[in-house]
């Protein structure tokens, strides 16, 4: 067989399953051997940043990767946002672009620049195919870097006449192996700091949701109480309704659920990823003792230097406290300030449920509403603006990844694309997408890529036609903003253009029969609402003046 049929046939060995993309010229013969795979689908894509974000939103859904698919140069480059994105944001992906022949690459010619080295600070690992022979071990080690703790992208690059050429070797057939697990003793010495501290708080970050750890979290908090606070992209990693789920850190400004984490003497940090919340933001006193315990040791930094850290497999090592707890006959501890932290955030939650305005819609409306249309197991997808900050503070899960955010490396664009590779995953779910208006048109071209496929979806955007999150940060720190206004398109006429469904919200009480028509229409729907972010300086003044309930 030629090379290309050969690096198809060990994608379909790994359990590959989806590639998105848009193929060129250097990668053709690759595309002619896909085309006869009968286990690998290719989903054309309207730009690489898209395909990326698709790709990513797979991994994180499934544990498993997807491929993303770019040609050489401009191919290559418009795929990198989103490899970065699926870096940052730990999601296995496969990032594969074509290259020029083998023999014109150590010179000037045509489309041709280091991809490898360019992938390189974006990915786990990235590589160029050499020899035909060497397919089988770069396609088993790229998908197990991909898979292993933390996940990530990595990038194989084949040339073109690399891929023409013949082989006989044949694909290796993938071996699993047991992660490493935490040693008994510090296990018990981390054991024993919980046992005699006296307001413990978990923090528990997005490996959380990963590797069966949020089943024994919960079963953790359930025998000893302790309340969860979670970062963006642990949402779910505890349920909402649990009494011991303190709900969500991560806004640059001082919040409720701060006082939780301010009180605490011992800190227990989860699958914690310093990526999202820095700690400079919430120990840069350095008053508490931190367990730390994940995958990997922690990150050196001044503001996270654990006195305890327990490294290997978080399930087990959750497992392993478990059953110290039931051996001990149980934890107990002070909750008081814990207790108070929740009910005063869901007071938060709540506070303008029953809104009933015209002309704009306040966000805490928007996601009470959505809260209530989306049930346990639907999932919202965020992209980045001032909304991601309203998502993030007020609508909470039940289970881990039915919010995804993306808050690692935070790129615009995400949702829509990200939308409809959920819809793949899980077609029976409710699957949501809110953007901005300036996150919206990013990747709006997707829309036609939605409707192909004929997925269903609802993409909402919340529109303040300016660049939000910008002014809002600005107008925080300098007390103005500069110009970051634009024009929109007419939204319902765009969606008609793309043969989907379209609504447009005028009044807060049509919210909830609007979102409901919208997931009961067969394909794409885009619902549109003017948002209130008058609303976003009210919070920051209001979390400036936050007194810690007792």
């Amino acid at each position: 067989m030629k090379a290309s049929d050969l690096f198809v046939k060990c994608l379909e060995e790994e359990g590959i399953e989806y590639i998105f993309g848009v193929p060129g010229e250097e990668n053709a013969d690759f595309m002619i051997s896909l085309e006869k795979s009968d286990k690998i689908k290719f989903i054309l894509t309207r730009h690489e940043q898209g395909a990326a974000f698709m790709a990513e939103i797979y991994g994180r859904l499934t544990g498993n990767a997807a491929g993303c698919l770019g040609t050489l140069g401009p191919g290559a480059t418009n795929l990198i946002t989103g490899v970065a994105d699926s870096n940052m944001d730990r999601a296995p992906m496969l990032a594969l672009t074509g290259q020029g022949s083998s023999q014109r690459l150590h010179k000037e010619s045509h489309q041709i620049m280091d991809v490898v080295k360019m992938f390189e600070p974006v990915t786990k690992w990235a590589t160029t195919v050499l020899h035909q022979d060497n397919i089988p071990e770069i396609i088993r080690k790229a998908v197990r870097v991909a898979r292993t703790e933390k996940p990530g992208a990595v990038h194989i690059e084949l040339p073109e006449d690399i891929a023409k050429l013949p082989t006989t070797t044949k694909p290796l057939k993938p071996q699993r192996f047991r992660r490493a697990v935490t040693d008994d003793k510090i296990i018990g010495e981390a054991f024993e700091i919980l046992k005699n501290a006296k307001h413990p708080i978990i923090l528990a970050g997005n490996g959380c949701i990963r590797r069966r750890a949020s089943k024994q979290l919960r079963m953790f908090c359930e025998k000893t109480g302790i309340g969860v606070i979670n970062t963006f992209m642990a949402k779910g990693c505890v349920d909402m309704d649990a009494d011991y789920c303190l709900y969500t850190i991560g806004l640059q400004s001082r919040d409720v659920i701060a006082c939780a984490l301010e009180a605490a003497d011992v800190v227990l940090a989860l699958g914690y990823d310093m990526v999202e919340y820095h700690p400079n933001l919430w120990n840069a006193e350095g008053g508490h003792h931190i367990i730390h315990a994940d995958f990997q040791p922690a990150e050196i930094d001044s503001d996270y230097h654990p006195e305890t850290e327990l490294v290997g497999d978080l399930a087990h090592t959750l497992w392993m406290l478990n059953e110290r707890v039931e051996n001990n006959g149980g934890l107990s501890f002070d909750m008081t300030q814990q207790a108070a932290t929740r009910r005063e955030m869901q007071e938060e939650l709540a506070i303008h449920k029953d809104d009933d305005t015209e002309g704009s819609i306040r966000p805490q409306k928007v996601l009470w509403d959505c809260r209530q249309v989306m049930g346990a197991d639907d999932i919202l997808l965020s992209d980045v603006g001032a909304h991601k900050m309203w998502i993030a503070r007020h609508y909470q899960c039940h289970e881990p990844n039915t919010c995804l955010i993306p808050n690692g490396f935070c790129s615009m664009g995400f949702a829509l694309p990200g939308a409809i590779s959920a819809a793949l995953v899980y077609p029976g779910r409710r699957i949501l997408s809110i953007s901005g208006d300036a996150g919206y048109l990013m990747n709006v071209q997707e829309m036609e890529t939605a409707k192909r496929l004929n997925t269903n979806i609802v993409t909402m955007i919340w529109e303040d036609n300016m660049y939000g999150l910008i002014a809002w940060k600005q107008q925080n720190e300098f007390g103005k903003h500069t110009d970051l206004s634009f024009g929109n398109p007419d939204w319902l006429k765009l969606a008609e253009s793309f043969g989907w469904y379209g609504h447009k919200v005028e009044n807060s009480k049509d919210l909830v029969n609007t979102l409901e028509a919208a997931f009961n229409e067969e394909g794409p729907s885009l619902v549109v609402i003017p948002i209130d972010y008058r609303e976003n300086m009210l919070l920051t003044e209001r979390l400036g003046n936050i007194a810690c309930p007792i």
